[in-house]
């Protein structure tokens, strides 16, 4: 119960910190430039990683924030959840009238209780922030279609032996989770998933920025 406490308190924390530093960044930033450079951006990973969204098909942009993946799905049905969404309303960054085709809830992913609801599930810059990791990482698996595809993105401790102390006492408040690479492909597993591949987006100094892809095991 102490554990859970102590998870929870951190989650809370995070969660303060997080809207913080998104109207921070924000308030330097011209809403229509950022947004402009924001949707740029997602069209370079799903090209980075080969992605290709049907028209029709059912997708899940799982904490979408202010400015998600949810931008470039033009065509597909998509439900984009933040616990944040509502605080995100107070910027001009975020206005979810702009985007048609999405339907837009405000949940933690651990709420979230479809199952076999999506043909693909997008998971970026998003399950290092959650409360309960296991916990959404099993409502990420069983929300997709048996062929539905996940893609999970993590940062990854680079260097283990930090692991441990960053675990503890985290450096970063924003991620309540600090992991390796092999400690998330362990958790990712016994979530249910199956790992097709894995692909490094962006190297750091003690992060390395991966991206899974995913199917149901």
């Amino acid at each position: 119960m102490a554990k859970k406490q102590h998870s929870n308190l951190r989650w809370k924390i995070a969660q303060w910190a997080e809207i913080r530093w998104w109207k921070r960044y924000l308030s330097e930033k011209t809403p229509a430039v950022y947004l402009a450079q924001k949707a740029a951006y997602w069209q370079r990973v799903i090209e980075q990683l080969g992605i290709a969204v049907p028209p029709g098909s059912k997708v899940l942009d799982a904490g979408c924030g202010p400015a998600g993946i949810f931008m470039v799905l033009d065509g597909a049905a998509v439900t984009a959840i933040d616990p944040l969404l509502e605080r995100y309303q107070a910027l001009p960054h975020f206005q979810p009238a702009q985007y048609a085709g999405v339907a837009f809830r405000q949940m933690a992913l651990e709420g979230l209780e479809e199952e076999d609801a999506y043909d693909y599930i997008f998971c970026l810059n998003v399950i290092n922030h959650v409360a309960d990791m296991q916990r959404a990482l099993l409502r990420l698996q069983q929300a997709l279609k048996p062929d539905g595809t996940c893609w999970l993105s993590v940062d990854a401790h680079r260097y283990p032996v930090l692991q441990p102390v960053f675990a503890a006492v985290p450096g970063d408040v924003l991620h309540p989770h600090q992991y390796t690479l092999a400690q998330y492909e362990a958790q990712v597993k016994g979530a249910g998933f199956s790992i097709l591949r894995k692909q490094l987006l962006k190297p750091g100094g003690l992060f390395d920025y991966w991206v899974f892809e995913l199917k149901k095991a």
